[in-house]
């Protein structure tokens, strides 16, 4: 398999998820497929293929300076790995802020943008997130005050 076409298949395979995350975050089957961890799971087989497939690694190439990682991404194999990363852990993140919305009873279109962020941007949906629940919290508590 080539490194384009890995991109590509993790690409599509995470879509649906996210979908059901946005449209339908109550769903008996969108529950069944968040509440597993099987698609980062199975992105991390992506990514251990990718990664296994991009050894030996260039000289000078790893995570320890920015210069090693920009010396790391010249290998289809190792940018398709670093994606494959960005896949898996921005659906783990989407997933639980759907779950903990639902546990704290906010209203999903609040949530809604928040999941599109994470799928675009990742640590701001996160952020934005964590955000919308300080701020339902904070005036839940000032009214009953």
């Amino acid at each position: 398999m080539e490194a384009e076409l890995l991109f590509n298949l993790c690409n599509r395979f995470v879509l649906p998820a996210w979908l059901l995350l946005i449209v339908a975050p109550r769903w008996s089957w969108t529950q069944k497929i968040i509440s597993h961890a099987w698609i980062p799971v199975l992105l991390g087989v992506a990514y251990l293929y990718a990664m296994t497939n991009a050894y030996p690694f260039p000289e000078g190439a790893g995570f320890s300076s920015l210069p090693a990682v920009m010396n790391a991404f010249t290998v289809p194999w190792l940018v398709v790995a670093g994606w494959i990363h960005y896949l898996a852990f921005d659906l783990f993140v989407g997933a639980w802020i759907a779950r903990d919305s639902i546990r704290q009873s906010i209203s999903h279109v609040l949530v809604i943008p928040c999941l599109v962020f994470t799928f675009l941007l990742g640590p701001v949906g996160l952020l934005l997130y964590l955000l919308v629940k300080a701020g339902i919290k904070r005036k839940l508590s000032t009214q009953e005050i």
